[in-house]
């Protein structure tokens, strides 16, 4: 570890970074780049495969599957804006990235992040009309109602990520350009950064804690008063469709936010914590989620399910004929 701590020492600019992941496991670094090539195949895999099923079936053709739609495409755009750029950096040692594209995978990871947060927030709107206002689902969750609650997710996402942004840029850097991470993240480039950076770390602890805190609260008063409402109201295969539905949803937005709240944990106590397990930890915060949500939703959801078993059984009564 002391020779390329060393060697890149010498001479650096702050004009490009270097995203050097996993540093700990330097001579064997090549051997992930099978498993996480694995896993950035199954999550376009599976987050494409429903997209394109909710697309083509019109019996999908309904607000909360367009949500999650969506959703999937987010996990998509936000695995996409890291996965790339990591794997040529351990196979091919391209793991050179410029100021103007650390600040925009910075963007797009904690834009994504927060837009797909805001998109659950959607989901549970759509469920609390459905189950408590049922008469009037169709005239409040009209096309229009489903682009301006889209647009407002992602107006919301880039409000609260450009400061964090535009704060962790502005900072002075006078020590190595070397990010031990695979993706441009605030805390990574903040600690190359010299002289007071409190105001930084605050905006950035203070996003995270509204969008984490925040969100999950509204989330889980949400699906309270759904539930609650369902279990009065509600009889039968209604019922039981109505505890499926919205107990998947929360299982989704459960497992989001439990990555999200044990990373800062983890985060918070990095000084115990060798920096490869840290680096594990962030590719599980935000490769892990993408990679679930297309299994929970394909085997949870029975109308995703049977389209998928649908497709699934024609792809092979076509192959055998």
């Amino acid at each position: 570890m002391a020779d390329w701590s060393n060697q890149s020492l010498i001479r650096f600019t702050h004009t490009e970074f270097v995203l050097f992941g996993f540093p700990g496991i330097i001579t064997h670094r090549k051997l992930l780049t099978l498993p996480f090539v694995f896993v950035y195949i199954l999550i376009l895999t599976g987050n494409f495969t429903i997209v394109y099923r909710i697309f083509m079936e019109k019996s999908l053709q309904a607000p909360m599957y367009f949500f999650i739609s969506i959703l999937f495409l987010a996990n998509i755009s936000c695995t996409t804006s890291i996965t790339p750029k990591f794997l040529l950096g351990l196979s091919l040692g391209l793991d050179r990235i410029s100021r103007a594209g650390c600040l925009a995978q910075m963007f797009s990871i904690y834009s994504m992040t927060i837009f797909e947060s805001g998109v659950m927030l959607a989901m549970a709107l759509d469920r609390y009309v459905a189950i408590c206002r049922p008469l009037r689902y169709n005239d409040i969750m009209t096309t229009r109602t489903l682009v301006v609650l889209t647009c407002a997710c992602w107006a919301r996402s880039v409000c609260l990520v450009s400061p964090v942004v535009i704060m962790t840029f502005s900072a002075q850097y006078c020590r190595s350009n070397i990010i031990l991470n695979f993706v441009c993240e605030n805390m990574g480039l903040l600690s190359l950064a010299c002289g007071d950076i409190s105001r930084q770390k605050l905006v950035g602890l203070v996003v995270r804690s509204f969008i984490t805190l925040g969100d999950f609260s509204l989330l889980v008063l949400s699906y309270s008063t759904i539930l609650n409402t369902a279990m009065k109201i509600a009889t039968g295969k209604t019922r039981n469709k109505a505890l499926n539905t919205c107990g998947t949803h929360l299982l989704v937005a459960m497992f989001i936010y439990m990555c999200t709240i044990i990373s800062s944990i983890i985060y918070r106590m990095h000084r115990s914590i060798s920096i490869d397990i840290l680096n594990l930890v962030s590719a599980m915060y935000l490769m892990l989620p993408a990679t679930v949500n297309p299994v929970i939703y394909g085997f949870k959801i029975k109308e995703i399910r049977k389209c998928l078993t649908k497709s699934w059984r024609k792809k092979n009564h076509l192959t055998r004929t």
